[in-house]
């Protein structure tokens, strides 16, 4: 059965509908902040906008500013995004190689092929199952071992769940590369190749500029969280395979559909990756049953 590639539109909706309300990631202040307080000259054009009581309002267009989005300072990247808990799921069923999330993880982080932050695996638990694809980042876990390991505090875990590496202080030991039971890590060999805007100062949010001789992960794009927004791996995928949200709201969204976080893994049996281990990851997979498509050894354009 062919799947239909997801559409901006439909994006745009699932967003919506599972940021808005008290403890989401888009509050009432964010209208807000949308509209000046400066008296700018009038332009006759009226925008519907939603209040913070939920009341549908005109606006002058004249009175609306954008946002200017700022990347988080290396001390304010270690504090977690209030409310939050950010969680992934990854359904198996729907995962057919495509490679759009490695693509669009690459881009958005400056990597090369050889270093990219996510790998999409071919399984088979036995010889008399038929082998799967399974996407493999970074963890995010809640008893992370390269945290503990790290002798100058370059990892670390914040209250939102995710853990990132700060590569101003990284001094490339590689113990939390040999801590991680995942091998979700990458180590920078070379000199990176210079970033696309020169100007980009650094953020462990966003690991641009990169930085040679230090480790690098799988980061859950916590500038794109900052802006409201889902990590491109999410919104890469041509068919749903990754939701995204936040555990505190039981709420995840792939960009179509957002449903319960707790639904979801209990009607589809989700589990966590080498369970065993304590690691208390904070991705979960949905095991590979009721395929929509036969499994193929290609992988990139054929496959969306």
């Amino acid at each position: 059965m062919k799947r239909k590639n997801i559409n901006d539109t439909s994006r745009r909706k699932a967003i919506k509908l599972l940021f808005s309300g008290g403890v989401g990631m888009i509050a009432g202040a964010g209208f807000l902040s949308a509209v000046s307080c400066k008296k700018n000259k009038v332009s006759g054009e009226k925008i519907s906008l939603l209040s913070p009581e939920g009341k549908l309002v005109e606006v002058d267009k004249s009175d609306i500013q954008k946002n200017t989005y700022h990347l988080a300072s290396r001390e304010k990247s270690r504090k977690g995004i209030p409310g939050q808990k950010f969680v992934l799921v990854v359904d198996l069923a729907k995962c057919k190689n495509a490679q759009k999330c490695v693509e669009a993880c690459n881009k958005h982080h400056q990597l090369t092929p050889d270093r990219s932050y996510i790998t999409v695996l071919k399984m088979q638990d036995n010889k008399r199952s038929s082998p799967y694809w399974m996407p493999k980042k970074c963890f995010q876990c809640d008893n992370p071992p390269c945290v503990k390991v790290c002798p100058v505090s370059a990892t670390y875990k914040r209250s939102d769940g995710i853990v990132l590496v700060d590569n101003k202080r990284c001094i490339g030991c590689r113990f939390c590369m040999a801590a991680c039971p995942y091998s979700a890590r990458v180590f920078n060999w070379k000199k990176p190749e210079p970033s696309v805007d020169p100007h980009h100062k650094y953020s462990p949010e966003t690991s641009v500029p990169r930085q040679i001789g230090t480790v690098e992960k799988c980061d859950f794009c916590p500038d794109m969280l900052r802006q409201k927004k889902l990590p491109h791996c999410v919104t890469a995928c041509p068919n749903g395979v990754i939701y995204f949200g936040n555990a505190v709201d039981d709420a995840v969204t792939n960009g179509v559909e957002t449903v319960r976080l707790s639904t979801l893994l209990r009607e589809k049996a989700g589990y966590r990756y080498l369970e065993e281990l304590g690691t208390e990851p904070n991705v979960y997979y949905l095991p590979p049953v009721d395929r929509i498509f036969p499994f193929k050894e290609e992988s990139g354009e054929d496959n969306t």
